[in-house]
């Protein structure tokens, strides 16, 4: 079994950024595609970005390209993502979802059905 647990330190202006954690106990971790997803009230779930170490690939959604990383850390099963110049659309529960697979898949990423082991979820707030 995997435990996924997401954290991350907010309140935070527009323009500012934040680092948020998503580490895992159990099996795989560090075999498996991670992904970071992000639901705002009222909107569906939303793929941000999806990282595998097995083929050193990382898909990032264009509303956040150039502004959203990841890394991993694979001594602590943990993979971060670091969010820089933040805006008020990106307020939002964002989720950490390990996958089935070991790589992301280009056109498949998104999906939420690819991901078996879900994080309960982090707030992040960017206020204007």
């Amino acid at each position: 079994q995997l435990h996924v647990v997401e954290s991350g330190v907010g309140p935070v202006q527009e323009g500012g950024s934040l680092r948020l954690s998503c580490t895992a106990s159990g099996l795989r971790f560090n075999y498996a595609a991670v992904g970071w997803f992000r639901q705002a009230p009222g909107k569906e779930r939303e793929g941000v970005l999806c990282n595998s170490d097995f083929d050193d690939t990382t898909y990032v959604a264009t509303s956040v390209k150039g502004r959203f990383t990841a890394s991993r850390d694979s001594t602590k099963m943990t993979l971060y993502l670091q969010m820089n110049n933040l805006e008020p659309e990106d307020t939002a529960e964002y989720f950490c979802a390990v996958s089935h697979y070991s790589h992301c898949s280009q056109d498949q990423w998104t999906q939420v059905a690819k991901y078996k082991y879900w994080g309960q979820g982090t707030q992040v707030a960017v206020s204007p």
